[in-house]
């Protein structure tokens, strides 16, 4: 996990029947956030098992070769990679029930490409109807945040009449079924795309901005103007010299993996 506790402040607020929370990281501790998400950052781009093979197979060199031949090179793909995987770690660890089935960054087309589609898509069972409930994504990184790209985000969330797109459900649950795990998850998403319907109120949309500069003001100014009948998530994590950390941590990822 992110670790966000050990190396962030916390700050939480309503914003109408909206939540918002803003995230700080806090100077004397980001050393122990770029240790944090080194850690975990791997593990986003093959999973443990591919790496484990590798490693048994060819040796630490090549195992390293691997890890450092999925990472992204330049910085524009290394940040939004990053938004992507903090909302992913924030979702499994601090959402209050929801899981992303998948890590999406597997499957990207090549390393210093974005990936298209919902940023990500972590999924709930509510116990009481035993149908499926969803938190879809939109993760922005910026070193500054601006109205134009919460913009953007909200575009993203808005589109699909602001429901989970079906492709990007169908691919997770092809993922799962191709992994053979959790293939009762996957079941229950695709009968929820061709059996059940996914009705409106089953969504809530969470909008994250991983940022270098403040992002309390104009986030809030996107969920006052939201309009709609979905309900919103706004969380905003705030490092001090953004794309320092981000290089950082790319850095202790590859010298990491080279460690004898």
């Amino acid at each position: 996990m992110a670790q966000f506790n050990d190396w962030c402040s916390s700050a939480d607020g309503k914003v109408g029947t909206h939540f918002r929370r803003i995230m700080t990281g806090k100077p004397a501790t980001l050393a122990s956030g770029i240790a944090a998400t080194a850690a975990i950052v791997p593990g986003h781009y093959a999973s443990e098992e591919h790496v484990a093979r590798a490693l048994a197979r060819l040796g630490k060199p090549r195992a390293a070769a691997l890890i450092e031949g999925k990472l992204p090179t330049t910085k524009q793909i290394r940040s939004g990679d990053l938004g992507e995987i903090y909302a992913t770690e924030w979702i499994d660890a601090h959402s209050g029930g929801y899981r992303a089935p998948i890590k999406r960054l597997r499957w990207k087309d090549h390393r210093n490409m974005a990936m298209r589609g919902d940023d990500v898509i972590a999924i709930q069972l509510d116990v009481k109807t035993q149908r499926l409930r969803f938190l879809k994504t939109e993760a922005k990184s910026r070193a500054k945040l601006t109205a134009k790209v919460l913009a953007e985000a909200r575009a993203g969330l808005d589109k699909d009449g602001g429901l989970p797109s079906a492709h990007a459900l169908t691919f997770i649950s092809e993922r799962l079924v191709d992994m053979k795990k959790d293939l009762r998850l996957a079941d229950a998403i695709d009968d929820a795309l061709l059996k059940h319907t996914i009705p409106p109120q089953s969504v809530t949309h969470l909008l994250f901005v991983f940022t270098g500069n403040a992002p309390e003001k104009l986030l809030t100014t996107a969920l006052q103007n939201y309009t709609g009948k979905i309900g919103q998530w706004g969380l905003g994590l705030h490092v001090d010299g953004h794309s320092k950390f981000i290089g950082d941590i790319y850095d202790k990822v590859i010298a990491d993996a080279h460690k004898p």
